[in-house]
């Protein structure tokens, strides 16, 4: 069958920052796309927020990572910042609740960035599938820099 036919869906950006493929990630695990494929943002501001509509399936115990369950059954990780596992929480703030279902924009995380960058942490953070063999086709949103909560980061179709 043609995917041509099929619906094609969109991920908006999580948070704002320059666009970069996850090849450009350092860190192993993403650049090599062994946690799922899609895209990464050199995040700015302080919020995070959902990238669709779905339910918040769970939240790091470290505040710094979550995943979404998407109505069309894609499983999101968004994952904030290089090794930010680390700090133990310090430096992140939950917004929103396990089990709760988003909108695309809904706020998530809040980022101390202060404490991030006294740590020295990186803010590349990377917005994958996990379920990407579920993914016909996906390409990067077309802009370089996005905002949070408007701009595509990544448009998708399912086999």
């Amino acid at each position: 069958m043609l995917n041509i036919f099929k619906k094609p869906y969109e991920l908006v950006a999580p948070v704002s920052g320059k666009l970069l493929q996850l090849a450009q990630v350092p860190d192993p695990v993403f650049a090599q796309k062994m946690a799922g494929d899609g895209i990464a943002i050199e995040a700015e501001g302080d919020i995070v927020l959902a990238p669709a509509d779905g339910k918040l399936s769970f939240i790091f115990r470290t505040n710094h990572a979550f995943g979404m369950v998407l109505g069309n059954g894609l499983e999101i990780l968004v994952h904030v910042g290089m090794d930010t596992v680390t700090l133990n929480g310090e430096g992140f703030e939950r917004l929103a609740e396990e089990g709760v279902t988003l909108r695309a924009g809904d706020p998530v995380l809040k980022i101390q960035r202060k404490t991030l960058t006294e740590k020295g942490m990186s803010f590349v953070t990377p917005v994958v599938i996990s379920n990407a063999d579920k993914v016909a086709e996906m390409r990067p949103g077309d802009r370089p820099v996005v905002e949070a909560g408007r701009d595509v980061v990544l448009r998708y179709r399912l086999k």
